[in-house]
């Protein structure tokens, strides 16, 4: 089913956007125009079409030589170059749109970032994009790309003149205020290169700074409110500013990683990121493109400190879906896909760290974030991660679990666990406004207020700093520098053993079944959800698991052996009836009183 280019037709109603917008911004509840998403950058028309060239001839020299080191295969595996095939996406731009009018101009501009090139991002829906569009964020892209803070002590003098030429030059990093050369001569980070055509050394390149480019993303529909609170802006006019801790919060995994101690002079992590390159990493790229000794052009010379083009975060279950949606599709590379998955995976694998330790009649369960960002990170509709625990007897036999996953019903058990997770919500303001109800939504171009954020900081954590950025802690305590949870469960009195699991989910099935359920528009959301379906239906990854012995302290004499004697005469009086959850006379945890409970209390009896 792959994405095909426009007909003639569609190229024609491109050129006629303005116009067609029009009709299409009656059904939103927002009618805001391409003024209302109007930031600082390249815009449509400033670079040439036929300028940035498709990733096709960057692999003549790039790729078909190396998949273990070189740039193009890593590449073709990424979220980087399946942005513009995404389902995913797709449905997201939709329900976008069905809320405020021409969302999709803003959402075209981080995900197919071409359309700013090509023109198509003027048709918000995504109908009119090419080849090139569908090529995501390609090579020619990301290497045409330009500082657009200036410093005369390090940005190449060839930056100056193409800053100067734009009519508004970004303040700030976000919201994909990208500045392309419009020449379209590479950048990369080396001076000492042996490329065939001309290239410019920047630094830019080997700074987190260029990451944060597209991985902060704030609503340039809302503004922050001097008592913290977020408001729509008025209509028809561009957003009072392009700095992001003015707008509302959808994505802050750099401004986390800015405020942490990685960024701040660097963590020592032992090797656990990084590749082959030092154990001290600081920036976006010594986690995302681990180094490795490789080629990066197939006649250039053996390096020991080449980036890999991996690009891994936590979306292997994307990647899935993507592969699925593509499988015919003779312009991508399946096998790539396929590696990129796994790295997804293993970078999940790397990201937290667990703990347990017997305290009392409780199992803490400690959570460590290993990342430079917050635990999970990046966007925030559906992603979550959980912790499972389960509780077995001296016979091996499971008698309660925290947190189990349904996985014929594709169902978590929220009650019993705590997930890491942020949900967003109206405002009364915001309710009065759109006519929907006040509380959480699932509406992201509609949110004004923080929910739920309890996901884990990163180290050199601060409440303030954090608060400032506009990524605060909400309905969670995380004391400054503080970069782990801790979550205690009660333990059974017949448990000896725990097992404990850390779990990661981005298409959750709520979160699947809302975007198929509200679309109203296209084919998007039915869609997804097939291929959803066909591709797992989004199980969790598992990311870390301990197994914790049961130690228990001796039974205190008095007072608690007392207790244990009214219990037993409680389960004989109440034999054989249902116990409600958290009912201490149930000390299998199983719902009833019988046996196994009788026998568990008298093992309480005989401990010294």
């Amino acid at each position: 089913m792959p994405l095909t280019p426009p007909t003639t037709a569609a190229r024609r109603i491109a050129i006629a956007a303005p116009i067609l917008i029009v009709g299409v911004a009656a059904a939103a509840i927002f009618n805001m125009t391409l003024r209302d998403f109007h930031l600082p950058g390249t815009q449509v028309g400033d670079i040439t079409p036929g300028t940035i060239q498709p990733s096709t001839n960057c692999a003549v020299c790039h790729a078909n030589y190396d998949p273990d080191s070189e740039p193009g295969f890593a590449w073709k595996g990424s979220l980087m170059a399946q942005a513009g095939r995404d389902p995913l996406f797709y449905a997201q731009m939709t329900t976008a749109n069905q809320d405020v009018a021409n969302a999709g101009y803003f959402c075209l501009r981080c995900h197919v970032p071409n359309s700013f090139v090509t023109g198509h991002a003027y048709q918000p829906d995504g109908s009119t994009l090419d080849s090139l569009d569908l090529d995501g964020v390609n090579c020619h892209f990301c290497h045409s790309m330009v500082d657009p803070v200036y410093s005369d002590a390090t940005s190449p003098p060839e930056d100056l003149d193409i800053l100067a030429a734009m009519s508004e030059v970004p303040m700030h990093y976000g919201n994909s205020m990208f500045v392309l050369d419009p020449t379209g001569t590479r950048r990369g980070p080396r001076a000492d290169h042996e490329a065939v055509h001309p290239v410019i050394p920047s630094p830019f390149f080997r700074s987190g700074d260029m990451c944060g480019t597209c991985h902060d993303v704030g609503n340039v529909a809302t503004t922050r409110q001097p008592d913290g609170t977020y408001r729509y802006n008025a209509l028809d006019q561009p957003p009072p500013s392009d700095d992001l801790a003015h707008m509302f919060p959808l994505e802050r995994t750099y401004t986390e990683w800015k405020l942490s101690d990685f960024a701040n002079g660097g963590v020592d992590m032992g090797g656990r990121f990084g590749g082959d390159g030092p154990t001290v990493v600081s920036t976006c790229q010594d986690c995302h493109m681990p180094v490795v000794t490789g080629r990066a052009c197939f006649f250039g010379p053996e390096r020991h400190d080449m980036k890999r083009h991996d690009f891994a975060g936590a979306s292997a279950q994307v990647l899935d879906i993507i592969a699925e949606f593509t499988r015919d599709d003779p312009n991508v590379d399946q096998a790539a896909i396929a590696a990129g998955k796994a790295k997804a995976v293993s970078m999940l694998e790397r990201a937290a760290t667990l703990q347990a330790t017997t305290h009392g009649t409780s199992l803490r369960v400690r959570v460590i974030n290993e990342s430079g960002h917050k635990l999970p990170t990046g966007h925030i509709e559906g992603r979550r991660v959980w912790v499972n625990v389960r509780y077995f007897n001296k016979r091996g036999g499971l008698i309660h679990e925290h947190g189990h996953y349904d996985h014929d019903e594709a169902e978590l058990d929220e009650t019993s666990t705590t997930i890491f997770e942020m949900h967003v919500g109206l405002s009364e303001a915001a309710a009065a406004a759109t006519g929907l109800p006040p509380g959480p939504t699932g509406r992201m171009a509609l949110a004004d207020t923080i929910v739920k954020d309890n996901r884990i900081p990163p180290r050199g954590w601060s409440n303030v700093l954090y608060e400032l950025g506009g990524a605060p802690a909400v309905g969670a305590n995380y004391p400054d520098g503080q970069y782990w949870a801790d979550i205690d469960y009660p333990i059974p009195a017949s448990a000896v053993r725990a097992e404990i699991r850390l779990y990661y989910q981005n298409t959750p099935r709520h979160y699947i079944e809302m975007l198929r359920d509200n679309n109203h528009t296209d084919h998007w959301g039915q869609t997804l959800h097939g291929l959803w379906t066909s591709t797992g239906r989004g199980a969790p990854i598992l990311m870390a698991q301990i197994e914790a012995p049961i130690i228990r302290p001796p039974l205190s004499p008095g007072l608690a052996r007392a207790e244990v004697w009214s219990d037993i005469v409680d389960i004989l009086r109440d034999f054989g009836r249902c116990a409600p959850p958290g009912d201490a006379r149930d000390y299998t945890q199983d719902g009833v009183l019988d046996f196994a409970d009788l026998t568990a209390a008298l093992a309480e009896l005989g401990r010294e």
